[in-house]
């Protein structure tokens, strides 16, 4: 069988030792470049549910309550046991101080956090190593070299002069440690106005910010996001690779799957994999690799920690053989009427669900809920004319 057709049975419990917690919660101290509703934050708590097994994962109390539980029922799933609550900020970073000081486990977070928060000797992944890995600027370092586009990293303060030495369009992102998520530190300019508005992010960042990375854009036919997973036991293992749908500028609208990915976009995912893991990285890494119409490959983006698609990848036997999407929804307002019109497509065997933030939690449509899914059907065609079915009824109340 050929490797990029092969989707292994894998959960997060065969990465991890048992001392081990998970939490994709970003930190509630945000930074320029990632500056999540609190509520975004909280909703992503739950969306490894599925894929977790017997692995302990934080949790905020409004992503598992019995709406959750309606939605696996369906699908035949339950909330997995092995969860930690929390409510709040203080909820949150005390349970982390809980299990690591009291309890001995380790943390395995997404996004870094903090030192005031839990000291990095408690870090399953060592936090030096992982801020490193997802650093933008030191992309070169990880490829080898390779796979790159033409690119300049300039203090923030020279910005201004060295931009005018470049052509529209490009790329404008941090180069340094601070995490950013689903395009929203990338700036791509195609005109003075696109750069205007960069430059009035820049200057927001400036404090946070020592160094900038300017790229040429790449003029892309194929768009993959390309998985692997790491441990000792299992050595790398190729997870499958999921197409990015972007707008022009960069932000995410999801991933769908993809099975006739050239060998050689796996190879240099598997190359850059490599390299990680030979500095200490364990666990699933997700690489945004472009290519061209020359059938060149371009590293835009390397995520060493788990993609919003990674449930999508290990959860597709479970799914209608055919078209996978991945995507998240809000609610407009009226909670129960995006609930009952998610749970009918759910009952029709079309929308399979991974996390849902219970808005209702804190009291009648006081926030939005938000649920995340994976669209599964024979085609493409059909599906989307089953999620604009979808959208219209959420908006006729």
């Amino acid at each position: 069988m050929s490797e990029n057709v092969y989707s292994p049975k894998l959960t997060l419990s065969d990465l991890y030792n048992d001392d081990v917690v998970y939490t994709s919660r970003p930190s509630y101290i945000s930074n320029p470049w990632l500056k999540p509703d609190e509520h975004q934050s909280n909703f992503l708590t739950g969306r490894e549910l599925l894929i977790a097994n017997q692995f302990p994962v934080i949790v905020h109390e409004a992503s598992v309550t019995s709406k959750l539980e309606t939605l696996f029922k369906e699908v035949g799933k339950q909330i997995p046991p092995h969860i930690y609550q929390f409510r709040d900020q203080q909820t949150y970073e005390s349970l982390i101080k809980k299990l690591a000081y009291e309890n001995n486990k380790k943390l395995y977070f997404q996004y870094i956090h903090d030192d005031d928060v839990l000291e990095k000797s408690y870090y399953a992944l060592n936090k030096d190593v992982f801020v490193a890995l997802n650093n933008k600027a030191r992309i070169p370092e990880w490829t080898d070299g390779k796979y790159l586009p033409k690119r300049e990293i300039v203090p923030i303060e020279s910005f201004k002069d060295a931009i005018k030495n470049w052509q529209y369009p490009f790329v404008i992102k941090p180069g340094d440690d601070l995490p950013t998520a689903g395009g929203y530190g990338v700036m791509i300019c195609y005109n003075d106005h696109d750069l205007a508005e960069a430059q009035k992010r820049i200057e927001e960042a400036t404090e946070a910010t020592d160094q900038l990375i300017i790229e040429q854009k790449i003029e892309a036919v194929q768009n993959y996001c390309v998985q692997f997973a790491y441990s000792e036991d299992i050595g790398i293992q190729y997870l499958g690779t999921a197409r990015q749908l972007t707008n022009d500028y960069g932000f995410y609208n999801g991933n769908e799957n993809v099975d006739d990915v050239p060998q050689h976009v796996i190879d240099a995912g598997r190359e850059i994999m490599s390299i990680g893991v030979s500095l200490g990285f364990f666990g699933v890494a997700g690489f945004d690799l472009l290519l061209d119409e020359n059938n060149d490959v371009y590293a835009i983006d390397l995520n060493f920690r788990q993609n919003g698609s990674t449930s999508m990848l290990l959860l597709s036997d479970e799914l209608t053989d055919g078209y996978h999407k991945f995507y998240s929804y809000f609610s407009d307002g009226d909670n129960n009427h995006f609930f009952n019109t998610i749970l009918k497509y759910v009952k029709k065997g079309v929308l399979y669900p991974l996390s849902y933030y219970d808005g209702d939690w804190y009291g009648k449509n006081k926030v939005s809920s938000r649920f995340g899914c994976i669209w599964h059907g024979k085609d493409k065609a059909s599906i989307q004319k089953l999620e604009k079915a979808f959208l219209e009824e959420l908006k006729a109340k």
